[in-house]
């Protein structure tokens, strides 16, 4: 694709992919990458901007990553986030320093005031609330840098070389916390970069069903169909793209909620495309019985999915490519970045080290959630199939805590539709991005009618986001709550305790495993 390409370089940071969402909500294409790829070939990308993420580690340290200071001598812009601003002072000629108690050490919303006639903040207020998150601070700044912003603990807040196009910020424009902080990230890609802003879902689309066209050939493509937003998406852009060349196979692994494998049944099987569905529940709970720990609930989950894709193509016949609906955040999640791994996707980190196929094809791997449902809408696809809520691979297998049984799937199934019941009868399902139950491996005593009782206790999460890598805790009302406890206590048995999850993500995860 021959967009404008925005770089950001990886130093471990927790927001980091925020700011690769952030910059392409301003219509400009970037990708994440690690701090460690040779400078040769991030050269090669030809970015028209680069920038630092923010990272755990202190600068002054000799084994906190570091990068060649080569990469100052290119001409491009760059914006350092708070170790990536420290990183930049520090390779400059500047002095990075641990801050003490009662100096510029700051952790959350901070006040800052900030320089207008810089072109970071041009167009901006002169004073807002920043994120900030740093024990390290600027003792002093590099030569040809000013002070373009500055709070009450920190005078070197937000530093600026413009001649280089260099700035940085000790606060993290990336999130929502900070007051104008993506118009601070726009003002970096439109007045520094000089951006056109050219990254548009109608140009991915065609790109795409280009660069399939010429990777598949007259090859055959299986795609392994969930049923869920990603590898609805997914079906729609192969069916473009390839048309008669695709099957696309529904692996029932007999851990989707409530008659989810018949809808997706009803709704794929009326597609004008070959569609076979497998049903595969009792060989997946053979795999899983016993298995309590969840790395190795879904590695064994990615590869089964594998096995059983690989025995359905010697069917059909000769089948080259396996595809899947792998998104941008399932790869940054495995550990595709510098950023610790959270836990392995079924279908990325949870792949086999063998796969019997030529090629897998993963259309929507450099794209965000909200991006693969424009996608969706850009692809004519119904607007229930593009709006569903997430839903992961493994399914109920990662909404178990501890070991796996049929009786605990259907025990789950049942107080998960409740919750979901409930909430779309109260009109919340509208407010809400992701909401489910799960079954817990804790017990506890309780009293139903005169007799007690020793059964499970369910938890349920609710969450609000954007994007997916950050979520809120759902503000549920009260009486709905209620609702929902009395029935799924009354109608389930099995659950005599019901808890509601009020942690966001960070520091949570949106599921639980």
């Amino acid at each position: 694709m021959n967009h404008e390409f925005v770089l950001v370089l990886d130093f471990g940071g927790q927001y980091n992919q925020l700011i690769a969402r952030r910059v392409r909500e301003c219509g400009v294409y970037c990708e994440v990458k690690p701090y460690s790829t040779p400078l040769p070939e991030l050269k090669a990308m030809n970015p028209i901007g680069i920038i630092f993420t923010g990272g755990p580690n202190s600068v002054y340290l000799e084994t906190s990553p570091h990068v060649d200071p080569e990469i100052f001598t290119w001409g491009v812009p760059i914006l350092g986030i708070c170790y990536g601003c420290q990183l930049m002072a520090h390779s400059l000629g500047g002095l990075v320093s641990p801050a003490q108690e009662d100096t510029a050490r700051e952790y959350g919303k901070t006040a800052t005031h900030y320089d207008t006639s810089c072109r970071l903040f041009r167009g901006l207020p002169e004073e807002g609330i920043s994120w900030m998150s740093h024990g390290d601070y600027m003792a002093k700044v590099p030569e040809g840098f000013s002070l373009v912003g500055h709070t009450e603990m920190c005078p070197n807040a937000a530093i600026a070389d413009e001649a280089r196009g260099f700035y940085g910020v000790q606060y993290h424009p990336e999130v929502n916390h900070t007051e104008n902080g993506v118009k601070m990230i726009r003002n970096f890609l439109y007045e520094v970069c000089h951006a056109k802003g050219d990254w548009t879902m109608e140009d991915y689309c065609r790109t795409a069903i280009a660069s399939i066209r010429e990777k598949v050939g007259d090859g055959k493509v299986l795609l392994a169909l969930s049923g869920g937003v990603d590898s609805s998406v997914a079906a729609a852009l192969l069916a473009e793209a390839v048309g008669s060349q695709l099957t696309c196979v529904f692996v029932d692994h007999g851990l989707m909620r409530l008659n989810e494998g018949d809808e997706v049944d009803a709704a794929f099987s009326k597609w004008d495309i070959q569609f076979i569905r497998v049903d595969a529940e009792t060989r997946f709970l053979v795999k899983l019985a016993g298995v309590d720990e969840p790395e190795r609930k879904r590695k064994i989950i990615g590869e089964e999915f594998i096995r059983v894709f690989e025995e359905e193509s010697q069917k059909i016949g000769t089948v080259d490519f396996l595809a899947q609906g792998t998104i941008y955040p399932d790869v940054i999640e495995s550990g595709s970045s510098e950023a610790a791994v959270i836990k392995s996707h079924h279908n990325v980190g949870g792949l086999p080290d063998f796969v019997d196929f030529k090629e897998i094809i993963e259309p929507l791997r450099m794209l965000f959630k909200d991006e693969v449902r424009q996608l969706g809408r850009q692809l004519g696809l119904p607007e229930y199939l593009v709006s569903r809520q997430p839903f992961p691979g493994p399914g109920l297998a990662i909404r178990i805590i501890g070991d796996i049984t049929k009786e605990k799937a259907d025990t789950l199934r049942q107080a998960d539709f409740i919750f979901r019941d409930e909430i779309a009868k109260a009109g919340e399902d509208k407010k809400l991005n992701q909401y489910f139950a799960v079954l817990t491996n804790t017990r506890s005593v309780g009293v139903m009618g005169d007799d007690r009782t020793y059964d499970y206790t369910l938890a349920l999460r609710a969450v609000t986001t954007a994007d997916f890598m950050t979520a809120d805790w759902a503000r549920i009302p009260y009486d709905v709550l209620d609702r929902i406890s009395v029935r799924i206590v009354n109608e389930v048995p099995g659950i005599n305790r019901i808890v509601y999850d009020i942690t966001s993500k960070p520091p949570a995860t949106i599921e639980w495993e």
